[in-house]
């Protein structure tokens, strides 16, 4: 049995909210560091787009894909403001995300929870 491509997409995701969440602990680190720059990965959705789907070619006449693209490139965030020390760091705006992290976290336990509870009542059967 191959892998299965939702779980491989969950933990594509999963690391991407590991990297992310890093970038933002960072960030809040370095609050008042000045001339600290925050940081933020590139979305989710682009590293998605840049993934190839790998393919089972069952005849000859099937295309054929590349490899798999792994993407983690850091990229400037656009911050509220920037203050006298020219620290660009917004706590409150570093809390939303790291909400939305956990948010996305939560989602994406229970979607594995789901499906592998599907595929263990697909064998039972």
């Amino acid at each position: 049995m191959g892998p299965v491509y939702l779980l491989d997409l969950a933990s594509s995701h999963e690391r991407w909210l590991s990297l992310r969440q890093a970038a933002i602990s960072t960030n809040v680190a370095n609050a008042n560091t000045p001339g600290y720059r925050a940081q933020d990965i590139e979305p989710f959705n682009k590293i998605l787009d840049a993934k190839v789907v790998p393919v089972t070619v069952t005849s000859p006449m099937h295309i054929t894909t590349g490899s798999r693209v792994e993407a983690q490139a850091m990229r400037k965030e656009k911050t509220w403001d920037t203050v006298h020390s020219g620290n660009s760091v917004s706590l409150e705006q570093e809390m939303l995300k790291a909400g939305d992290i956990n948010r996305d976290y939560s989602l994406n336990t229970a979607i594995v929870k789901s499906f592998h509870r599907m595929f263990m009542s697909s064998m039972k059967a």
